[in-house]
């Protein structure tokens, strides 16, 4: 898998643009042009112009065709023409000049031009003019799916208004420094991550989180890029500058989603890559063989019967709706508060057999409070509170921030040095000259610290002064509300359920069984995580199934990235989740992982479904065309009709 985790900061192609140029492939042109939003009134007048003209043409065709006058055939029916079909001719040369032939647009200009040839000009104009029509119904497909990403981009700021000496100067974001302070108005976006330092305020998080329930922040709280003050003015601190910001890192993951495609995307092109010249080489043999081998065969008749054939064969119905299925995907699960990196991605997790978990803030809030303090040799409860929270002063970690909480006091920094983290035990550090141990049980046996508290009901952070045992603080964490729900729409999938934890073997008793978890492994190094992952890899291999880790991507980086699809609760902007998974729930939502997976099931239907409906209908009509049933009105149905049904049912997907 390690190329599935490769660094995600190249400025791979937009995807906007990478929609366009699967869209600029085999079709005239872009409807969607590039970001612009797609345009229905722009899009529909040329065609309501051709229409107009092609009926005109169509009622006095008969009149006119075979009489002095049939000129003014071609003076209505010849501009229809090339108002419909410009792009698609345009491009066909284009193309031709760097010497690509055999794609959709040579398909259907070499169709129309023979059909005109043959004074067929009414069915030359209807296959451009159906074709356009396809095109519409597409353009507007893709700007709903990307509308529903876009709405992720919309969240980028414009400004940020910074302190500066004798008032605020409006400046960009990116050229705000760290420890720069800008005041946020109520109504703003937030333009870069930073500390309250002033003011009260509620923040809607939707943009980030999905969830519409505003978050209350007051000074000393953490205010995010992309959130909407909607209260009071705030005051911040910035944090990081505006390229680490949570936000920037979202929309690098989104812009370059479609950069990840599918092994079905992949195919298809490939088929059609070979499939395009061999319809031309076929069509050219209808033409040309049976005038030269059947005594009394029309040339005429034949040359129409491989125009046909030529217009039922174009490739745009699969080349097209493959991959606006696979954006519709991604697009109705940014909808959903779920971010998936790819394709790619939406096909791994249509194979999911097994879903291990992280417990503590994945399947757990991971707001720990403390609710308990045991002392031994003689401290009191205070002092043992006290030293725990000077040790584990500098660390990150749920359980550090939880006895800090409780402390409740300010910390004085100069009374703690060497301070050292040791993964997966605990924290070492000289508090006021005197080694101090913060850690779990472990940490005590390497150590070789004498105690005889070993097995404790929950999570413990045990202490020890000078080599010898001080005392534990016991620390309570709660199941996340939709946990047990999560577990049981896996398991109503099919799908095997796992947790893996650093946390003691009695709270992961506790956990397991509240779940209904199929297996669980406790007391885990971060190594060891990746070890337990691959007897799972391994088993899910012998079934052709995969593996998704789900994990809070602040500790289990490792974990996430060697599993088959790497899930990460994504919350209010965790970088180690945004950047090393495939997946980001961003509402920190266990249950999303259920609903992810049910929608690339969903997403995969819908792909198989377009390829089975336009290799079935083509083959039919291209059977039809070769024996003389079919005509050039046919053709159009089988090209643009099975392309306009297979991009309908791509749209599903959103709804």
């Amino acid at each position: 898998m390690a190329d599935n985790h490769a660094p995600r900061h190249g400025h791979a192609p937009s995807t906007d643009l990478a929609v366009s140029q699967a869209h600029d492939h085999c079709c005239s042109h872009d409807h969607s042009h590039g970001s612009e939003d797609f345009d229905l009134r722009r899009e529909l007048r040329p065609i309501a112009i051709a229409t107009v003209l092609f009926l005109m043409g169509l009622v006095f065709n008969d009149t006119l065709h075979n009489t002095p006058f049939a000129i003014a055939e071609y003076a209505v029916l010849l501009p229809a023409y090339l108002i419909s079909g410009w792009g698609v001719l345009t491009t066909a040369g284009r193309n031709s000049l760097r010497g690509q032939f055999f794609d959709e647009n040579f398909l259907m200009t070499i169709a129309t031009l023979g059909a005109i040839a043959i004074h067929e000009i009414p069915e030359a104009v209807a296959v451009m003019l159906f074709f356009q029509v396809g095109e519409l119904f597409q353009g507007y497909s893709v700007g709903r799916s990307r509308r529903s990403i876009k709405a992720l981009l919309e969240i980028r700021p414009d400004s940020a208004n910074l302190r500066v000496e004798g008032g605020l100067r409006q400046v960009s974001p990116a050229t705000v420094n760290v420890g720069d302070v800008i005041l946020v108005r109520p109504g703003e976006k937030i333009p870069l991550d930073g500390e309250v330092v002033e003011g009260k305020s509620q923040l809607d998080t939707s943009a980030l989180t999905g969830e519409s329930v505003p978050r209350p922040v007051a000074p000393g709280d953490t205010a995010l890029a992309g959130m909407i003050n909607q209260a009071g003015a705030l005051t911040l601190r910035v944090t990081k500058p505006f390229g680490e910001s949570s936000i920037a890192k979202i929309l690098d993951l989104v812009e370059n989603a479609s950069s990840k495609k599918a092994d079905t995307e992949k195919f298809i092109t490939r088929f059609a890559r070979y499939y395009t010249p061999v319809v031309v080489f076929l069509s050219l043999a209808v033409a040309l063989l049976p005038p030269l081998l059947i005594p009394g065969a029309s040339q005429t008749e034949w040359v129409y019967r491989a125009l046909v054939l030529l217009v039922i064969s174009c490739p745009c119905g699969l080349v097209i709706s493959i991959p606006l299925g696979y954006f519709g995907g991604v697009g109705g699960a940014a909808k959903r508060g779920i971010l998936v990196k790819g394709a790619l991605f939406l096909d791994a997790l249509a194979q999911v057999k097994t879903v291990v978990f992280d417990k503590t803030g994945t399947l757990t809030q991971g707001n720990f409070r403390v609710t308990n303090v045991v002392t031994h040799n003689g401290l009191s409860q205070t002092q043992l509170l006290e030293l725990a929270a000077h040790v584990e002063s500098q660390s990150n970690h749920p359980v550090a921030q939880s006895i800090r909480q409780a402390y409740g006091r300010a910390i004085d920094h100069s009374t703690v040095q060497g301070y050292e983290e040791i993964s997966g035990h605990g924290i070492r550090a000289q508090v006021n000259g005197r080694t101090v141990l913060a850690g779990n049980d472990r940490l005590l046996h390497r150590e070789a610290i004498p105690h005889d508290v070993c097995v404790v009901a929950g999570t413990v952070a045990h202490l020890a002064v000078n080599g010898e045992y001080s005392g534990h603080i016991l620390i309570a964490d709660e199941l996340k509300p939709d946990a047990a729900e999560a577990i049981r729409a896996l398991h109503a999938q099919g799908i095997q359920t796992a947790m893996l934890t650093g946390d003691s073997q009695s709270v992961a008793d506790r956990i397991a069984s509240q779940l209904g978890l199929d297996q669980y492994r406790a007391e885990l190094l971060p190594e060891d995580k990746v070890a337990a992952l691959e007897e799972f890899l391994h088993q899910a291999r012998q079934t052709k199934g995969k593996v998704a880790f789900v994990g809070d991507g602040i500790n289990d980086a490792p974990v996430i990235a060697r599993a088959d699809v790497g899930i990460a609760m994504g919350g209010l902007g965790a970088d180690a989740a945004i950047e090393t998974a495939d997946v980001v729930i961003m509402t920190d939502s266990p249950a999303k992982v259920a609903e992810a997976i049910h929608l690339a099931h969903r997403t995969l239907g819908i792909v198989w479904q377009n390829i089975i409906l336009a290799l079935g209908v083509k083959a039919v009509f291209i059977a039809l065309g070769a024996i003389g049933v079919a005509t050039l009105w046919e053709a159009v149905f089988a090209d643009v009709g099975v392309a306009l049904l297979a991009i309908l049912n791509a749209g599903r997907i959103l709804r």
